[in-house]
């Protein structure tokens, strides 16, 4: 291989790394006190995230308090000033065995229903967000889970962007472009684009913190999404980037695999000594 095309792999990665910032199971009955203190880190650097807004949640986990009434302008608002709205499923019921294209989680909304009722529920949900006011431009799959029917039906509607994938760059596969999704917590990296997904109902004082000191020192390297696509040059992935992200997916779904094992042996063990006592 030439000098000049060992080059161009390697610009293809970006360098220094950049960084998208992802957040995820926004709906009107989210926790709001975690949420707030997201938003101020947000409005001191200046950052466009992506907004993962579930069209019609009804995850009782999901539901920690009384909806907010102002919750549709919010999330309308932080659009109109640069934010990007995914579609972050229909209703959040995770509730299939079906096998997803990331098998990162056991259960999964989409993953195994039949390419009609996905179809549907794609459609009621970018329904339900225009209806508030909102434009999704992307697909971010509850927990991961999608499969080809997803796919197809996302092309269909016009829905051509998701944001996930364990590669370093954008890259189109199967129709649509993959802006990868690779971190739940800030991790700083050498090279390559890195989407951080933070989920605001679980976190805590000390990942809001944590965020705010990454993006002290990273602020200049984080991007939005509008920026990723004007710069994607509709690529497919080469053989080398393909290799890292199935070795990147592999070592995600093993890890995975040892906290649903590790889960399981502790609710056995528990329920072993109930019965003990």
């Amino acid at each position: 291989m030439s000098d000049e095309r060992k080059v161009k792999k390697e610009e293809m990665i970006p360098r220094p790394a950049q960084y998208l910032i992802r957040f995820d199971d926004l709906c009107p009955a989210m926790t709001q006190t975690r949420w707030q203190q997201y938003r101020k880190v947000l409005d001191e650097f200046r950052i466009h995230p992506i907004l993962a807004v579930i069209p019609d949640n009804r995850d009782p986990e999901l539901m920690r308090q009384p909806e907010d009434p102002r919750f549709w302008e919010q999330m309308g608002a932080m659009e109109d000033a640069g934010a990007t709205i995914a579609l972050h499923g229909y209703q959040h019921r995770c509730e299939s065995r079906g096998e997803s294209l990331l098998e990162l989680h056991r259960w999964s909304e989409f993953a195994g229903i039949e390419l009609e009722t996905q179809r549907q529920w794609i459609q009621a949900g970018i329904g339900l967000l225009r209806d508030k006011g909102l434009h999704p431009r992307v697909w971010a799959g509850p927990r991961h889970g999608f499969d080809r029917n997803t796919l197809q039906a996302l092309r269909e509607l016009g829905l051509e962007y998701i944001s996930d994938g364990f590669a370093r760059v954008a890259f189109r596969r199967h129709g649509v472009i993959w802006i990868p999704q690779q971190l739940w917590s800030p991790v700083a990296k050498a090279k390559g684009l890195w989407t951080i997904c933070i989920h605001p109902q679980s976190a805590r004082d000390s990942d809001v913190e944590r965020l705010r000191l990454f993006l002290k020192g990273h602020w200049p390297q984080v991007t939005s999404f509008d920026r990723v696509l004007k710069e994607f040059d509709g690529r497919t992935l080469s053989f080398r980037e393909w290799m890292y992200q199935t070795v990147a997916l592999w070592r995600a779904e093993w890890r995975a695999r040892r906290r649903r094992k590790a889960w399981n042996l502790g609710r056995a063990d528990f329920r072993r000594r109930g019965e003990e006592e």
